[in-house]
């Protein structure tokens, strides 16, 4: 089945500075981070309806739908007055891009990385290892140790649902007793991504129910009530708003599409 689907993000605690002398760092529970895993749009290497070649290079986040574009994560976050871009990474030829923004008014952190089109199997790895607590991981921003993967309180993924294509044979099961809460911007992704979440003590903000395109201004709208911590209903009506809008559909076909909750 060809579709095009969309992006996902994470929310993550941040670190205190680290100890010196070998002391553990400490969990600062004033800050938070989001953590974004976004499959780059492809056409070669994923089941989706084509798009123009350039943006549907999955190889080439610069001018990918999905990143580079004008409604990509890079440009539409890199634009929002409710985000300041600090630092942007080149990572490797899987994960081929990080950006760290911080919030304009609160301590939040967000945290988007680009995968290579062509992995797009690994990419839907990590973001279910993560969302289950499974994979962890730590940066360093403004002379924190901030914690990302697992260590974050909101995970979220953008595009196509590789699901679709491929079938995952891992266990995805929390271990460590925390609930994380998730956003899945992909095509059909409450039918896909649940069965993989199930025993992962996830809490749903938003996912879909339908085709989508998982441009940037859906989760950006959704963050925004994450960050101002209102509730599943709140941002799940802030992502369908965004979504009528900029899709041109209405509030109702939106909102049967973004949906919240199990």
């Amino acid at each position: 089945m060809k579709t095009v689907a969309i992006l996902f993000f994470s929310l993550l605690p941040c670190l205190a500075p680290a100890q010196t002398g070998g002391g553990a760092a400490q969990a600062d529970a004033a800050c938070r981070v989001i953590h974004v895993f976004v499959a780059l749009c492809d056409n070669r290497y994923q089941g989706i309806v084509p798009v123009p070649a350039k943006i549907g290079n999955g190889q080439d986040p610069g001018n990918n739908l999905y990143w580079g574009c004008g409604y990509g994560v890079r440009t539409y976050f890199g634009k929002s007055r409710e985000w300041k871009l600090i630092r942007t990474q080149k990572q490797d030829s899987i994960r081929m891009e990080r950006l760290i923004f911080k919030h304009a008014l609160k301590d939040v952190y967000l945290v988007a990385d680009a995968y290579n089109g062509r992995y797009i199997r690994q990419c839907t790895q990590d973001f279910l290892s993560a969302a289950a607590g499974l994979r962890t991981d730590t940066l360093h921003v403004d002379r924190r140790v901030v914690g990302i993967s697992g260590h974050a309180q909101l995970i979220a993924y953008a595009g196509h649902d590789g699901l679709m294509d491929f079938r995952l044979a891992e266990t995805y099961r929390n271990t460590d007793g925390r609930q994380r809460d998730v956003i899945i911007l992909a095509c059909y992704s409450k039918r896909f991504f649940a069965p993989h979440l199930s025993a992962a003590n996830v809490r749903p903000l938003v996912w879909t129910t339908g085709l989508m395109c998982p441009e940037a201004y859906t989760l950006h709208d959704a963050l925004t009530g994450y960050v101002n911590r209102e509730t599943s209903e709140g941002i799940r009506t802030r992502a369908a708003a965004a979504y009528a809008q900029y899709q041109k559909c209405s509030q109702k076909a939106a909102r049967n599409l973004l949906v919240t909750g199990w």
